[in-house]
């Protein structure tokens, strides 16, 4: 009896020895390769500066797919049948796919955002009518935040079909600014007095300042005055330019006009 025992007790320590060595040598292995991919996958998303939401969804992911596919070869090894897993799996995946239609769409547009680069985090940007500082780049939403502090959150694949204006890539921005005057000013001197107006804090010099009679109305000459700026004191100049365009006006004797009727009655 006791040969019998020792007997079986060989043959399955062999046996399980057998299974054993061969799914601790493979874990061993993949865990091992599988630092090594993600120190190359590392390396490489730092060197393309990704958003930083981005770079941690994109290594968790690829963490979890390899970490999966090293289990279901480790079970293979044990003498498991994986296959049943797999399909199981694509069935799952498959159903929780249609589930979340939506939320694949707004991934995939992250991706494509990420991947495209129409704009930064930092980036002041209009997209679909929505103009603000681009706060983050997440995988589903895009965040503004607006000049007064509001917090617009756009799903990515709205932002991925709609036209994007990226006011920072260059730099610079125009600051266009039309203004009416009377019939009675000259023109020249209506145009000198807004090159004066143009000189204020932030305004650069090149591209230099450009003024000219922009149309002819009912009531009034339109004007227009273009200063460029770099885009963090856009709105400084803005609103610099405008105060000093009245203030110009007055002491060059110019008139703004406004909607008026004139009335004339014959005797």
């Amino acid at each position: 009896m006791m040969d019998l025992i020792k007997s079986w007790l060989i043959g399955f320590l062999s046996s399980a020895a057998y299974k054993v060595i061969p799914f601790v040598i493979v874990l061993v292995v993949g865990v091992i390769v599988i630092k090594i991919i993600m120190s190359i996958l590392d390396k490489t998303l730092k060197k393309i500066n990704m958003e930083k939401a981005a770079y941690s969804l994109i290594r968790s992911v690829v963490r979890t797919v390899l970490y999966l596919l090293l289990g279901l070869i480790a079970a293979s090894r044990l003498g498991f049948d994986v296959t049943g897993i797999i399909a199981l799996a694509s069935v799952l995946t498959l159903a929780v796919s249609l589930s979340v239609q939506d939320l694949l769409t707004n991934l995939i547009g992250g991706f494509t955002l990420l991947y495209t680069k129409p704009f930064r985090s930092g980036d002041f940007v209009e997209i679909a009518g929505q103009s603000g500082t681009v706060e983050e780049i997440g995988m589903t939403y895009t965040k503004l935040v607006t000049a007064d502090n509001k917090v617009i959150s756009i799903p990515n694949r709205s932002v991925v079909a709609a036209d994007i204006t990226n006011f920072s890539v260059t730099g610079t921005r125009r600051v266009d600014i039309s203004i009416s005057a009377s019939y009675d000013a000259p023109a020249e001197k209506v145009i000198a007095a807004l090159y004066e107006a143009g000189k204020v804090d932030g305004a650069l010099a090149d591209p230099a300042p450009f003024a000219a009679v922009d149309k002819y109305g009912d009531h009034a000459v339109g004007y227009v005055l273009r200063v460029w700026s770099k885009t963090e004191d856009y709105w400084d100049v803005y609103f610099a330019v405008n105060e000093k365009i009245r203030r110009t006006f007055a002491e060059n004797g110019v008139s703004m006009t406004y909607p008026h009727l004139n009335v004339h009655l014959d005797k």
